[in-house]
């Protein structure tokens, strides 16, 4: 039983390694305005991902994700934005007393 787990735990991670994106190559290059996304605008990014990704589906000049941005500090923003509005700040749960 043990080495059947083993088994389906790592068919599960290559599974999940195997579906990973691969590197941007317009990291730190500027847009055509010469911009270049960073933390800030990831976090605003990441605040309103949820209507830009129910706008980009009806729109082929929205997206979800700015490719021209900065690298970590960039995904940095847009992760802790996303996070703030789906589970950590604006809607998250209060705890029942």
């Amino acid at each position: 039983m043990k080495k059947f787990a083993a088994l389906v735990f790592l068919a599960v991670l290559l599974f999940s390694i195997s579906c990973a994106p691969g590197p941007n190559k317009l990291t730190k290059t500027p847009d055509l305005e010469g911009e270049v996304a960073g933390f800030w605008l990831g976090l605003w990014h990441g605040l309103i991902a949820p209507i830009t990704f129910i706008v980009s589906l009806f729109s082929d000049k929205v997206t979800l994700y700015e490719v021209h941005n900065s690298g970590g500090w960039y995904n940095f923003g847009f992760v802790l934005g996303a996070g703030l509005f789906l589970s950590g700040g604006i809607l998250g749960r209060k705890k029942k007393k």
